[in-house]
Formats: structure tokens, C-alpha cells, sequence
């Protein structure tokens, strides 16, 4: 099957299903389509025992898209941009701290936490496991997925001091969360006595240093491209331009493209607008990159949904997947512990900030990328599905409930 068209089913499904819950159901866009789209994968299966030619067609067009490199290396970096965009860098440099904690040290200490609570909770229930491909999967649930937390969050009225908390996590700890994944992957792969703590080290500094860094120089040169121009389609050509070379580049050099693009992202976000942009050129910019952000969450939504079909069905994942929701819970909620406890006075947190961001930490794509991305001797189909069962309840569950739940917080304070 064809790349054309496999992305015009899967255009005119995100559209089909973008209707309907715009007409019917009404719920956040993200969290409707994704609905939609279970249930209509759910609707094949049963139309495929019937015949089996509708369930095989399905499969073919699953089988024909690879989504670890459609999320992970195309999508991925338009969607941090377009969400970067829109950050404004006075919230951030207020935050910085204890986003910075988050996105590191919070990513960390829950990938151990995760990791090892899921070892000894799959261990005691008969089913033998090496700890590393435990700590992988720690890694790969860890980070929030910046695109399913800036949908969801559009709708929940969050503070905006709670939002830019939210929201900075996200657009940074999947960057994070990634390295980390790669440096234990590695490791799963040649053995702990095969790789250095200065090796780990350098790679972790390479990939994060060197991806801010990138970032940054290449939002600069690009703000002053668009200084002595005013020409909005040129400068809208150029921001597409800077995220696709951008991203292209960061992987040609080994350092994080999900971090160059956000740090690109927020430092044209945040210089353009009051130096280079005329105002139409700033409407034209923002529309574009709205549009093309709820073009491609909706296209991405779907395919989650459309996972389901190549999920591995058994009553022992199954159970593993729903003692995987409290286990991952508990680990954020402990992780963002000593951070909230750190900067709560001095930066005025709202009441139950950990409790918040922890309902509020959505997984999303990039967890099940990363789960697809496994070798099958990583217990590749068992984590593929838990990864699954946790951001169908993260997204729905935690998504449904995240506004109610700030709510009820802020008429309590």
C-alpha cells in the first residue's frame, strides 16, 4: 500500500471522526477522536470474524505504517514546535527551576520507581523477567506526552501557574525521557559491564546540552532572518523550514531534536512577535501551526486508537497493564514530591500541586513509540501492551476528569 494512501485513509478518518465528536459528542477534541477510534477498531475486529478479508485489509494498512518513525522522527518535532510556540518564556523563566527538576530528576527517579515495583510485582506473579527490561519500560512511561497535555489541558481551565508548570514538564521531559531510554536500552543491549558511567554521561550531556544549544543558535539565525523581511509567506515557509532542518540535523549530529525544536520553538515564539513579525505576518504564523497541530493530533489520536489491533490480547497482560495505572501513578506522584516540596513556598504553589500533576501527566504517542521500538527479547509484546492499557486510561481516565479535579481544588483554596 502506498504512503498517499495510507495518509488519505487516515486524513479522511481523522476527519470523519473529527465531525462526529464535534457533532455528537462534544468531548476535547484529542480525547473524542481517540474514543472514536477504539471504537471503530473494535467494530472491525467483530466485523473481521465474520469476514475475514475486512479484518486482513485493516491489518495491512496498521502494517504499512511504522509508527515509532512516524511519531518519533516526522511528527513529533511540528507538534513540540507548534506547542513551544505559544509558551511564553515569562512563565517559564519564573518556573525554571522546578520545571528543570521535573523534567530531569523527575523522569529518573520514576523510571527507578516504575521499574522496580513493576519487577517484583510481575516476579511474585509467576512470570520471570530480567530487571533492565523492567527499568526500560520505567524509562519509556516516564515522560508526559506534551501533545496529549496541551490538548487536554486547552479545556481543564487550569491556573496559568499551574499550566505553565504542566506544560513545561511536558515539553521538555520527553526529550529527557528519551535519553534516558536510549542510555538503558544501550545498556539492555550490550550489558551493564559493557558500557561506562562516563560514556552514559557524555551521551546524556551530548544529547541534552548539545539539542539546547542547537536550538538556540538556530532560533536566533532564524528571528534574524526574519528581521529584514516582511513577507508572511516567506516567514511562515521559514518556520516550517527551520523545524524540518532542524530535526534533520539534530539526528545527523547526535543530539536531541524533540529539545532543539522546543527551545527553537519558544525562543521565536517569545522574540518574534515584538521585533520581527508585523501583526498580519503574526496571525498568519499562529494560524498556520494551529491548523497544522490539529491536523496532525487528530491524525495521531487515530492511530493510537488504531493500534489496538496489533496489541497482543491475553488475560496475564491485561493484568499486568491494570496494576501498571496505581504503579505509575504512585511513581510520578513521588517523583514531583521532592521538587513541589522544594519550591512550594517560595514560588507559591497552588494547594495539592502533586496531586494535579500527577492526575495531570498524560501519556501519550511517544510512550507507545518507544514500547514499539523494543527487540521481542525485550519483552517487547508484554510492555507494548501495559504501554497501551496506560495511556487508553491516562488519556481517557485522567483526561476526562483532569478539569473537574482543578476545580474542585481552586473552590476548596
Amino acid at each position: 500500500m502506498s504512503i498517499f494512501t495510507v495518509i488519505t485513509i487516515l486524513t479522511v478518518l481523522s476527519a470523519a471522526f473529527a465531525f462526529i465528536n464535534t457533532k455528537f459528542l462534544k468531548l476535547p477534541f484529542t480525547i473524542g477522536l481517540m474514543i472514536i477510534a477504539i471504537c471503530f477498531t473494535l467494530v472491525i475486529t467483530i466485523a473481521g470474524n465474520f469476514n475475514p478479508f475486512i479484518l486482513e485489509e485493516a491489518n495491512l494498512i496498521i502494517d504499512s505504517i511504522d509508527f515509532e518513525t512516524a511519531l518519533l522522527d516526522i511528527m513529533l518535532s511540528f507538534l513540540l514546535f507548534a506547542g513551544a510556540l505559544h509558551t511564553k518564556i515569562d512563565g517559564l523563566k519564573k518556573q525554571r527551576m522546578p520545571i528543570a527538576l521535573f523534567a530531569t530528576m523527575g523522569v529518573l527517579v520514576s523510571t527507578f520507581i516504575v521499574g522496580t515495583l513493576m519487577y517484583y510485582i510481575v516476579q511474585a506473579l509467576g512470570h520471570q523477567i530480567d530487571y533492565i527490561y523492567c527499568l526500560l519500560f520505567g524509562a519509556l512511561i516516564s515522560p508526559t506526552d506534551p501533545i496529549a497535555v496541551l490538548g487536554i489541558l486547552k479545556d481543564a481551565n487550569a491556573p496559568k501557574k499551574l499550566e505553565t508548570k504542566i506544560v513545561g514538564e511536558s515539553l521538555f521531559n520527553d526529550g529527557v525521557g528519551v535519553v534516558i531510554f536510549l542510555v538503558i536500552f544501550k545498556i539492555a543491549q550490550q550489558g551493564v559491564g559493557a558500557i561506562e558511567a562516563s560514556e552514559v554521561g557524555l551521551l546524556f550531556f551530548e544529547e541534552v546540552v548539545g539539542g539546547i544549544a542547537l536550538g538556540l543558535l538556530a532560533g536566533w539565525l532564524v528571528f534574524q532572518l526574519m528581521r529584514v523581511i516582511d513577507h508572511y509567506e516567506t516567514e511562515v515557509m521559514i518556520t516550517l523550514a527551520l523545524v524540518m532542518g532542524l530535526s534533520s540535523l539534530a539526528h545527523l549530529i547526535h543530539v536531541s531534536g524533540p529539545l532543539a525544536v522546543v527551545v527553537a520553538g519558544i525562543f521565536i515564539g517569545n522574540k518574534s512577535p515584538k521585533i520581527a513579525w508585523s501583526e498580519t505576518t503574526q496571525n498568519y504564523v499562529d494560524k498556520f501551526w494551529e491548523l497544522l497541530d490539529v491536523l496532525l493530533n487528530a491524525i495521531l489520536f487515530v492511530l493510537i486508537g488504531l493500534e489496538l489491533l496489533i496489541i497482543t490480547i491475553n488475560g496475564e497482560y491485561i493484568t499486568f497493564g491494570l496494576i501498571a495505572i496505581p504503579v505509575t501513578l504512585l511513581a510520578r506522584y513521588l517523583a514531583l514530591a521532592g521538587p513541589v516540596a522544594l519550591f512550594k513556598k517560595k514560588l507559591d504553589f497552588i494547594p495539592k500541586t502533586n496531586l494535579i500533576m500527577t492526575w495531570g501527566g498524560i501519556r501519550g504517542g511517544i510512550s507507545i513509540a518507544l514500547a514499539l521500538s523494543l527487540e521481542p527479547n525485550m519483552e517487547r509484546e508484554l510492555f507494548l501492551t501495559v504501554t497501551y492499557i496506560i495511556v487508553v486510561f491516562s488519556i481517557i481516565g485522567q483526561g476526562l476528569t483532569l478539569g473537574p479535579l482543578v476545580r474542585r481544588v481552586l473552590k476548596k483554596k
